[in-house]
């Protein structure tokens, strides 16, 4: 069984950044696609992946300002936001998926708010 938590969350102004992290329990992280998505009022939807190869992919709405990196020997998941704007908050939740299995593990989430 693996654990994903998220940390990192809170109040930023516009224009500021924040790092969000997620850390995993268990072995074989390096094995797993990670991905970082957020639901504001409504759907949940994805930000940015990366997979165990370390490619990435983001929402065209947070290309150029976040970047999302992996560090497998401490098993975690970062989300780097920059030039963060209202639209951006929302909980955000971190997901892994095993790339043997295909089975998926999400974090809790980890609430994001952009306000002056």
């Amino acid at each position: 069984q693996v654990q994903l938590v998220e940390s990192g969350g809170g109040l930023v102004q516009p224009g500021g950044s924040l790092r969000l992290s997620c850390a995993a329990s268990g072995s074989r992280f390096s094995t797993f696609d990670l991905g970082w998505y957020r639901q504001a009022p409504g759907q949940r939807e994805l930000v940015a992946t990366i997979t165990s190869g370390g490619s990435t992919n983001y929402a065209d709405s947070v290309k150029g300002r976040f970047t999302i990196s992996r560090d497998n020997a401490k098993n975690t998941v970062y989300l780097q936001m920059n030039s963060v704007n209202p639209e951006d908050t929302a909980v955000y939740y971190c997901k892994g998926q095993n790339i043997w299995s295909g089975l998926d593990y999400w974090g809790k989430g980890t609430l994001v708010t952009v306000s002056s």
